[in-house]
């Protein structure tokens, strides 16, 4: 342990997709997500960024894409993360399972890992992705969003990240310096068979979790894989010394960037997975009211004045909303 302020957890996690409109449809629709933000990628403008998260766009519930279609295909592999899970209410794999069945989900069959139940899927472009049941406690921080899924099987925010990594100790030295606890390790399930999964856990009650497998399985980026994962150091104070901490392990972070609704430092770990430290603030209603979030797109800073250029090189995309899909049956 350091003097660092600890990590709470997962802040968000950013994937690559390919087809926009079949990335929304499937976060949104299928698995019951809040489209909180619909933006573009700040390094590469000519592409959307899209947020997924509970209501109201807690930290430690945002999945987000860049959907870079003239991409193809990623694998998953070592110095990457493998899989994504969230937390569901307990007792609500049942209803996961038909809904799945229902919208033609590619899943596999439960496994047990930690005590926890897990079930293990697929978005449409091949991401790894699990639900674990978990109990939900009364003064959980996360907010259900029930357009699609009702209250009792609503995903409620990140559980847990597994990283890939050719030699994991460097990497657990890491999370202990950000102030996650190692928990104790298992032999794996449902990722690299005879391989032990070691996990750690961060101070918070979102996003809490993040296993370790060695591996030297190779991988490459495209559709269907993790670009990073942030982590939350909810003030800039925190995010500095997270800082500092990370550059005695003898890492290269940047700069502090603005990205408009958080503060974000970013740098790859020992094991080649690109991480991001995240601040809390401003968030996500900075520029938007909590009723009207993702409704438009939003083009933080210096892109507004490029809007009619941007826009016209982005596709149309279409927001799914109970009403229509009903109309639409």
């Amino acid at each position: 342990m350091t003097d660092v302020p600890p990590t709470p957890g997962i802040h968000h996690v950013t994937c690559v997709a390919g087809d926009p409109q079949r990335n929304i449809d499937f976060w949104v629709e299928t698995l019951g997500l809040r489209l909180v933000k619909r933006s573009i990628n700040q390094d590469d403008p000519g592409t959307y960024h899209f947020f997924f998260a509970d209501a109201e766009g807690t930290p430690g519930t945002s999945m987000t894409f860049f959907p870079w279609e003239d991409l193809s295909s990623g694998k998953v592999g070592s110095g990457q993360v493998s899989r994504t899970a969230f937390r569901v209410p307990e007792g609500s794999l049942d209803y996961w399972e038909d809904r799945f069945d229902e919208y033609d989900v590619d899943y596999d069959d439960r496994v047990e890992r930690f005590g926890e139940t897990v079930l293990p899927f697929r978005d449409p472009d091949g991401l790894p992705v699990e639900l674990v049941e978990v109990e939900i406690p009364d003064d959980d921080p996360t907010v259900p969003w029930t357009e699609f899924v009702p209250e009792d099987a609503a995903i409620r925010g990140f559980h847990s990240v597994t990283l890939w990594l050719a030699d994991p100790q460097p990497t657990m030295d890491l999370l202990r310096t950000m102030g996650l606890e190692e928990q104790g390790t298992e032999q794996a399930q449902g990722d690299t068979p005879g391989d032990e999964r070691t996990r750690f856990e961060a101070a918070g009650p979102v996003g809490s979790y993040v296993d370790v497998l060695p591996t030297v399985e190779g991988g490459r980026q495209g559709h269907g894989t993790v670009h990073h994962v942030a982590f939350q150091t909810p003030t800039d104070e925190d995010q500095a010394a997270m800082r500092d901490a990370v550059r005695s392990e003898g890492l290269s972070p940047t700069q502090q960037i603005d990205r408009h609704w958080f503060r974000s430092v970013y740098f790859r770990e020992h094991g080649g997975v690109l991480f991001e430290l995240a601040t809390s603030e401003p968030g996500y209603t900075s520029d938007e009211p909590l009723d009207e979030l993702g409704g438009r797109l939003v083009l933080p800073g210096k892109f507004e004045a490029q809007r009619e250029q941007i826009e016209a090189g982005l596709p149309d995309v279409t927001i799914p909303t109970a009403e229509t899909v009903e109309a639409g049956d």
